[in-house]
């Protein structure tokens, strides 16, 4: 037996039990006299005790000889502790060690196992299985089961069935690029890593299994961020027989049931917003509602002077920053430095500060008097002591960079708080969106979305107007889930596919085995898809994904930790029917 009790367990209720412990050594105190050793499992740290008056010489001697991070056992007698430390749960007992075991020894780590490390991202990257002993790593791996079996609990009470669906599949147009893997057994040919298991969760509904989830690796070949990762976890549900309203309502009910049982927090209200109205208001599709500053547009009231820069431009638009007039010109000049960056884009920034005797002063007085800058507040609601803040530009992009600086002057004033969850249904997004590049349309979701009921008609006529029966939900600013109502009959599928830019030919080998489930009696169905990454590290107060993946992927997509990827010797490469032919 390696230990009767964990590290964690001890209590004063304990005192003169002869226990067994084992673990890694936290950190050590030598004394001469007498060494005290900290001893941690995932359970907690329990202090260990090396007395000359009550231990043998020899092992005080091995006491001294520990290493950070040793794995040792001990045998010994509970004791109470001299020196009491309330912060930690074993603080009142210790271990008065009769008997020492080193089970492995090791090398100096590159950083130290504790909260606060002094390694940075790259080393405890390369280093993960170190940096999991850390306490914030190894709870947000425990807060990630914790989450993970309450969505497993809560839909299976439901009546959704888990069912597993294949890895190798063949390769789809989903939006990002596949990750391919070449067959040996069928020379020149490649399975693609499911970029979700789309297909195959509404043959499951044709196939009658009525509510289905999985929770599942997914895996996408794009540009990364901190909150993308090349292999990912989706929450991925499916439900036939539905509309709308039966997915909102599933979905609200989960999401109610994770916050209450992980967070403790009661969220009744779920507001619902339209796509059209969350990029003029927020300049995105996924607001964080837990604070104002909502858009002012101000074309009606700023271009009517002699300043080309807001008279040229297709949109002219807003926010109050509350409190803002008490910013120096020095804060302000950052400002407009910040949306000056190449990340955001903004050529710069017009601004109008709201006195508190009701006054106006802004950087364009020039071309606008006191009358037109009240106009400005009023339009952005705001008030005295605020600033309003001003970009123009391509109605498309200015809305990106104007949510950019919102999002920046939250956080500044702290209006971000992780501890309260503001939820947000977006509905009603564009079916298709154009690619100014191409000239063509592409899905903006996938092309298993069904339009509108009634629109289906506009594709032909004005395909750019057509909305999905699509929906996303978002949480504190960052999109958790989204999914759609389905297209479930041929003809309907084969018009979209058609609009997509597929010939006849090309949507049947790409997709004929769906369109032919869908002449077998598909029922109606729709679902949704949470990002489990994502959902875990908001519910955990954090944006980040990263410390809630056990062996994460770097920004470059590499695992730091293996070398992977890597290259394959010429020997497979024959064997898979491959040639490289690499660029220099």
């Amino acid at each position: 037996m390696y230990r009767s009790h964990n590290c964690g367990e001890l209590r004063a209720a304990n005192i003169n039990a002869e226990v067994t412990l084992s673990g890694w050594v936290q950190k050590s105190r030598d004394k001469g006299f007498i060494v005290w050793v900290d001893l941690r499992d995932r359970y907690g740290i329990t202090q260990l005790v090396f007395d000359e008056e009550r231990t043998s010489k020899d092992l005080i001697e091995q006491a001294q000889n520990l290493g950070r991070e040793f794995v040792i056992q001990v045998k010994g007698t509970v004791i109470e502790r001299a020196s009491k430390n309330p912060n930690i749960p074993t603080g009142d007992i210790e271990i008065l060690v009769s008997e020492l075991t080193v089970l492995n020894e090791s090398l100096l780590p590159p950083f130290t196992i504790e909260d606060k490390t002094d390694g940075g991202e790259d080393i405890r990257m390369k280093y993960r299985y170190l940096d999991i002993r850390r306490n914030p790593v190894k709870e947000s791996l425990i807060f990630r089961h914790k989450v993970t079996q309450e969505v497993r609990n809560y839909l299976s009470k439901e009546g959704f069935i888990e069912v597993e669906t294949p890895y190798l599949i063949k390769s789809t147009p989903e939006g990002a690029r596949d990750f391919v893997v070449p067959s040996r057994m069928n020379e020149g040919q490649f399975y693609a890593l499911p970029q979700s298991p789309q297909t195959f969760k509404q043959l499951l509904m044709v196939g009658g299994m009525d509510k289905y989830f999985q929770i599942v690796k997914c895996f996408r070949d794009e540009d990364l961020r901190a909150d993308r990762q090349p292999e990912f976890t989706q929450i991925d549900c499916e439900m036939a027989f539905i509309e709308q309203e039966d997915i909102l309502n599933a979905f609200e009910g989960l999401t109610r049931h994770l916050l209450k049982e992980v967070n403790g927090v009661e969220v009744e209200k779920f507001p619902r917003m339209l796509y059209d109205d969350a990029m003029r208001l927020y300049g995105n599709d996924k607001p964080d509602i837990r604070f104002g500053m909502e858009f002012g547009e101000l074309n009606d009231v700023a271009q009517h002077k002699d300043f080309g820069v807001f008279n040229n431009a297709e949109l002219v638009v807003g926010i109050a920053v509350p409190g803002g007039n008490s910013y120096t010109r020095k804060d302000i000049d950052k400002l407009i430095s910040w949306v000056k960056r190449p990340q955001v884009g903004a050529l710069g920034m017009v601004y109008s500060r709201c006195n508190d005797d009701g006054s106006f002063k802004s950087s364009v007085d020039k071309f606008y008097d006191q009358d037109d800058l009240a106009k400005w507040a009023e339009v952005t609601g705001a008030k005295p002591g605020d600033l309003v803040c001003v970009l123009s530009g391509d109605k498309n992009k200015v809305r990106a960079q104007l949510s950019a600086l919102r999002m920046e002057l939250a956080e500044r004033l702290g209006l971000r708080d992780p501890k309260v969850f503001a939820p947000l249904w977006v509905m009603d997004f564009p079916l298709l969106e154009l690619d100014e590049e191409t000239g063509h349309y592409h899905a903006m979701h996938h092309p298993f979305t069904s339009p509108k009921p009634g629109q289906i008609e506009l594709l032909d006529s004005n395909p750019g107007e057509v909305k999905a029966n699509a929906y996303d939900l978002v949480l504190n600013g960052n999109e958790i889930g989204g999914g759609s109502i389905r297209i479930h009959d041929k003809k309907t599928q084969a018009i979209m596919l058609k609009h997509l830019g597929f010939s006849e030919e090309e949507a049947k080998a790409q997709f004929g085995f769906l369109m032919d489930a869908f002449e077998y009696g598909a029922p109606p169905h729709g679902g949704l898809a949470f990002g489990l990454d994502r959902l875990v590290a908001i519910l955990g107060g954090q944006e980040t994904i990263r410390d809630f993946i056990a062996f994460p992927k770097n920004n470059s997509g590499r695992d730091v930790m293996i070398d992977a990827p890597a290259p394959i010797d010429d020997e497979q490469l024959t064997e898979l029917s491959l040639k490289l032919n690499l660029k220099s």
